[in-house]
């Protein structure tokens, strides 16, 4: 296993690129530390693919760096890096047996036989695939197809790191659950190096101990999940992490606070500080769903609203309230009992009130 760095790294699919928009990747500096489970989240075309395919020596990129315990890998191949690459579709040979499948990376490294059988049986017994070994791969169902494509990068001992580009795509939604359980186990037995790659939220707070959101080319945030969710670093983190996602309303700075369509919302005294400083007017606030409490009665620190719509989830309540204009998502609990059309009476806890200027999170300095 190796640590993973990418130093001032950028890629662009353009042979003469002319501006940030024609980079697949935008320049960007960050560390896979030895030994960790990551994810790299995001949606389509916001470049996690090509960052994969970067790290493997798939691709070589435009500009920067990219380093194996130290050591310039850049123009070494996949099999020189040492890494294991798993697909969003199997990759295996349908006319072996699934034994000689998984068996096939450690014969050509000229492992012992005596080791590759137990290899094998070990990876087998962890996938539960052992008794499908000397079945030919064709005869497999899709789902046992992408567990053997799993098995041969999970097999040797001795990669750098394992590479998982959406691997679950094929694979049944009731079993999508325990094999991300699976690899999350076996990545705490053998201590190997992985990034995961998805576009599903799930996937990757299962998975990763930690998460790399991927925006427009950028990691915009680097944390655990907990991490994303209580402190979103970007609005597109607040916007992707969460169902519903976080709420976001752009706003006017004020003395002592912001307002949005004459709704005048209260600030931290070091938050009113720091916005006094900024030169933009790209400014906008944020609370998660979950953060928001409804009250029937007033008080001095709530605002007033109209309840729109209630959803009924079975274990909680999603409303939908309007609040100068804009709509909002409260989640509430199942015995939350509002009508439509009731006023309601909102508070924004100041402790979970985010302030972003050009969509970045704006921190307490310490």
């Amino acid at each position: 296993m190796a640590e993973i760095q990418l130093k001032s790294l950028a890629h662009s699919y353009n042979a003469q690129p002319t501006g940030p928009d024609d980079y697949a990747i935008r320049q960007l500096d960050h560390v896979w530390e030895r030994g960790g489970a990551y994810a790299l989240l995001g949606p389509s075309g916001c470049g996690k693919s090509t960052m994969l395919n970067i790290i493997s020596g798939l691709l070589e990129p435009s500009e920067g760096e990219v380093l194996f315990d130290g050591r310039r890998v850049n123009e070494l191949s996949p099999r020189e890096r040492n890494i294991a690459q798993v697909f969003q579709f199997p990759v295996i040979y349908d006319s072996m047996t699934v034994f000689d499948n998984l068996a096939f990376p450690l014969k050509n490294n000229k492992v012992p036989g005596s080791q590759i059988k137990a290899r094998v049986h070990e990876i087998a017994d962890v996938l539960e695939i052992t008794d499908k070994l000397y079945k030919k791969a064709k005869n497999l169902t899709a789902d046992e197809k992408q567990k053997v494509s799993m098995g041969r990068g999970l097999v040797r001992e001795d990669v750098s790191a394992i590479l998982f580009d959406e691997p679950l795509t094929v694979i049944d939604p009731q079993l999508k659950w325990k094999l991300r359980r699976k690899l999350k186990q076996i990545h705490e037995q053998f201590d190997i190096t992985m990034v995961y790659v998805t576009h599903d939220q799930l996937e990757a707070s299962t998975f990763a101990d930690k998460i790399a959101v991927m925006y427009g080319g950028q990691i915009v945030q680097f944390g655990t999940p907990t991490e994303l969710f209580e402190r979103p670093n970007h609005t597109f983190v607040g916007f992707f992490i969460g169902s519903p996602g976080m709420n976001l309303v752009a706003v006017e700075r004020r003395p002592e606070g912001v307002m949005f369509n004459r709704v005048f919302v209260p600030l931290e005294p070091w938050q009113n500080s720091l916005l006094q400083r900024v030169k933009s007017d790209n400014i906008k606030i944020g609370i998660r769903p979950e953060f928001i409490e409804i009250s029937e009665n007033p008080s001095d620190e709530t605002l007033e609203a109209r309840l729109l719509d209630l959803e009924d989830l079975g274990t909680y309540k999603i409303a939908t309230v309007e609040l100068g204009g804009e709509s909002l998502k409260v989640r509430q609990s199942e015995d939350y009992q509002g009508e439509v059309g009731d006023l309601v009476h909102l508070l924004f806890p100041k402790q979970w009130l985010m302030l972003y200027v050009d969509e970045f999170l704006i921190k307490e300095q310490q």
